[in-house]
């Protein structure tokens, strides 16, 4: 603990103290980014257009499928929350014997 200006100056000149953390060097900034290149409403739904046609649409068959199997999945999970529902109200009403 410094006291006086001669301690202060004592202190200075020992550098840092033991068991700091020495400072970490700076990174370097990273290349300033090209400005992306502004294209017109026009230019911009013919980009859109050229990637809707590269997209692997699914077929009628394929949907027709995954659309049965959500349906069955929310099927089996609306059972299975109904059961465990039915299963939480009966231990329940076994705990608070209320209901019976």
């Amino acid at each position: 603990m410094a006291s006086n200006e001669a301690t202060k100056k004592a202190d200075a000149a020992r550098g840092p103290k033991r068991g700091t953390a020495p400072v970490a060097p700076q990174r370097p900034t990273p290349p300033a980014r090209p400005a992306p290149k502004r294209v017109g409403p026009v230019e911009f739904l013919g980009e859109v257009g050229d990637e809707g046609r590269k997209v692997t649409w699914p077929t009628r068959k394929e949907t027709t499928v995954t659309t049965i199997m959500v349906f069955i999945m929310v099927v089996v999970a609306s059972l299975f929350f109904v059961a465990v529902d039915q299963v939480m109200r009966f231990a329940v009403s076994l705990v608070l014997g209320i209901g019976a």
